[in-house]
């Protein structure tokens, strides 16, 4: 199971967020990027090569990524950007191949299970090009034919210096993803050099030499301290708010997704193909929550003041998580080894349901 941090990375290579990633891994420079994740037991860096990001690829290359880790077909890094290389052309070679390439120029002969080696998908997009090379017409124009090796001989040096000046280096830092941890930290240090001036004033004022404030100075003073409290009362107050609003954002985005998984897996007609659902491909409202967190996401955006609408959305997911009605839509498809683990879930779910249901009728 990942840990939180580990599943922050992974969330920010799949969303593409290539600054907050730099940010986050400058921030927690001892964590280990090479983890896999899920059925499939990718890495980070092989679910970045799959998405063609190469700012992210090359942002886990620089933090420790291993080229060399296998998923579970055996495939390395260099397997999979060879394979996107194979169907997206020399834009995902130079962009993934090459520097992995570079990285680890043993990554270039290692099999996967099949016996596949990196450098044979490489060899058939040579091949590719050579018969397609052969079935278009012969250039007879000199000139046209000297551009082209001289084109190509550019294209060869590109190839060698490419990532010398690596465009990650030149990427913005994000210090603008403040946590609760690194306010606290400002707060208190504001809060004891405010102490540490007041008792060297005191520590003045007993010693003699210095002279007794006047009304003013401690007006000033009261003003000062005054205006202090306020600004950190008002930037606390605007944490909470930025806080509330990004806890929003997080729930109405799980409902969002809830949503359209459930009109996939239940109502999109996948059923006909027979394709076999793990517990993984159910559409859990919170798939790493308790019974009681999937239930806050289904329910979420519903006035519960309103008794009528509330009573009808939970009529409508009462259905949906029934486990007779689960079972006629989906028993059939799921996977042999998840199966009792997926209906015991949904029994406890709709155990949940019917629970909230009693009680608006108390």
């Amino acid at each position: 199971m990942l840990s939180r941090k580990q599943t922050r990375v992974w969330k920010y290579v799949e969303e593409g967020s290539v600054l907050k990633l730099k940010s986050y891994l400058r921030k927690h420079r001892d964590l280990d990027v090479n983890f896999s994740q899920g059925k499939r037991q990718r890495s980070p860096l092989h679910l970045a090569c799959g998405l063609g990001d190469d700012a992210a690829l090359r942002l886990l290359l620089r933090h420790g990524a291993d080229v060399l880790q296998r998923d579970h077909r055996g495939d390395t890094a260099l397997h999979v950007a060879a394979n996107r290389a194979l169907k997206h052309g020399k834009t995902a070679f130079d962009d993934l191949v090459v520097p992995l390439k570079r990285s680890c120029p043993d990554a270039l002969t290692a099999e996967n299970r099949a016996g596949v080696t990196p450098q044979d998908l490489l060899n058939w997009i040579k091949q590719s090009k050579a018969t397609e090379a052969m079935s278009r017409p012969r250039e007879t124009d000199p000139e046209k034919e000297w551009l082209g090796k001289l084109f190509d001989e550019c294209e060869d040096e590109f190839c060698e210096t490419f990532g010398v000046y690596d465009a990650d280096d030149f990427l913005p830092v994000d210090d603008d993803d403040q946590d609760f941890g690194d306010w606290a930290d400002r707060i208190r240090k504001e809060y004891f050099d405010k102490k540490h001036a007041e008792a060297q004033r005191l520590a003045a004022s007993s010693s003699g030499w210095k002279k007794r404030k006047t009304k003013e100075e401690r007006e000033e003073e009261e003003r000062s301290n005054k205006e202090l409290q306020e600004k950190l009362r008002r930037e606390h107050e605007a944490y909470l708010a930025r806080a509330a609003r990004k806890e929003e954002e997080t729930r109405l985005g799980k409902k969002r997704r809830y949503d359209e998984r459930c009109a996939a897996t239940f109502h999109g007609g996948s059923s006909a193909d027979g394709t076999k659902l793990s517990y993984s491909d159910i559409p859990w409202p919170a798939p790493q929550g308790t019974v009681k967190e999937m239930v806050d996401v289904m329910l979420h955006g519903v006035d519960r003041k309103d008794v009528a609408v509330f009573r009808k959305v939970l009529r409508k997911q009462q259905a949906l998580w029934h486990p007779d009605k689960f079972a006629q839509r989906c028993e059939a498809r799921l996977e042999e080894e998840d199966k009792q683990r997926v209906l015991d879930t949904v029994t406890a779910l709709s155990q949940e349901l019917n629970k909230l249901a009693q009680s608006l009728r108390t």
